[in-house]
């Protein structure tokens, strides 16, 4: 085009940094990687499982899909339909959307978008009550209410886990998948003994993914990482009660008494944060990562 001063001006096309809006019909098509995922699974193509998978799925896909080459079962993946797609709605580099799946059970699934391919990062994450639909939009990490409380959504799991006293203050309702989880942390250690277990919660690292809900409040997927430490108790050369199955141990560790394990699982969540200050989960997966052996 021309300018009043008559200096030629080229024709730009747009950039990719503003054109990279998630279009529905873009976010239909990639719901089909889900099923190129399962055949891999079902064929223990742990490249494919690889290509296909990023952050949260490519952690469980990576030493776990080697076990299977080792005797461990693989994963029974059930074929998702019936599902609704929500969208951030935003030009961004980072090129993701969340699809909720009705049948055969309602379950969240985080699709993103890496060098031109779409990839699972989080899925399925299965409800565990009642589900939510966001409506278009994902909230800001720099909006100074709901992207605040969406962006500290982790780290207030993660001190819950971290405090069987209860000193942090952070609370969910009653009947809340997280508080079963609590629960279980709190127990394992007395029913493993005489083995002697230590466990670590940690953030499993990744961008903020949160979407709007229709009342004011946000939908937040993220994961956590669990690790067991586990040792036989004085006197024994190998563990009296393994935290995990024979399958496991085969196919991680190829050993059937081993004297010591350490196990990461991640634990796949979707958090419902209301317009006030409450915090429920709403969805959650936990599968484990790696299993090796003393």
């Amino acid at each position: 085009m021309r300018t009043d001063g008559q200096v030629t001006i080229p024709e730009t096309e747009p950039s990719s940094k503003t054109s990279a809006r998630v279009e529905l019909a873009e976010a239909m098509d990639a719901f089909g990687v889900l099923k190129q995922l399962d055949d891999a699974w079902q064929k223990r193509d742990c490249a494919a499982v690889e290509r296909l998978t990023t952050w949260a799925e490519s952690t469980l896909g990576g030493r776990a899909c080697k076990a299977t080459r080792n005797g461990r079962p693989a994963p029974a993946r059930k074929r998702y339909t019936e599902a609704e797609f929500f969208l951030p709605n935003a030009a961004d580099e980072d090129r993701w959307f969340v699809a909720l799946a009705r049948k055969p059970d309602p379950a969240y699934f985080l699709f993103v978008n890496e060098g031109d391919n779409w990839r699972i990062g989080a899925g399925p994450i299965l409800v565990t009550g009642r589900s939510r639909e966001p409506i278009e939009g994902a909230v800001p990490t720099d909006d100074p209410s709901t992207g605040v409380k969406a962006r500290l959504a982790p780290q207030r799991y993660l001190a819950y886990l971290t405090d069987p006293a209860g000193v942090s203050g952070v609370t969910f309702p009653k009947g809340d998948a997280i508080r079963g989880l609590f629960d279980e942390l709190v127990q394992r250690a007395e029913k493993v003994r005489p083995d002697r277990l230590t466990t670590d919660v940690r953030l499993l690292v990744g961008p903020q993914r949160a979407l709007k809900l229709p009342d004011g409040g946000a939908l937040v997927i993220h994961a956590l990482e669990i690790e067991y430490r586990q040792k036989a108790g004085p006197g024994r050369s190998s563990l009296s009660h393994p935290l995990y199955g024979k399958g496991d141990l085969r196919g991680f560790t190829g050993k059937a008494k081993p004297a010591g394990l350490t196990g990461t699982e991640v634990v796949l969540v979707a958090t419902e944060i209301t317009g006030g200050t409450k915090m429920s989960t709403i969805a959650l997966r936990r599968g484990l990562a790696t299993l090796t052996a003393d």
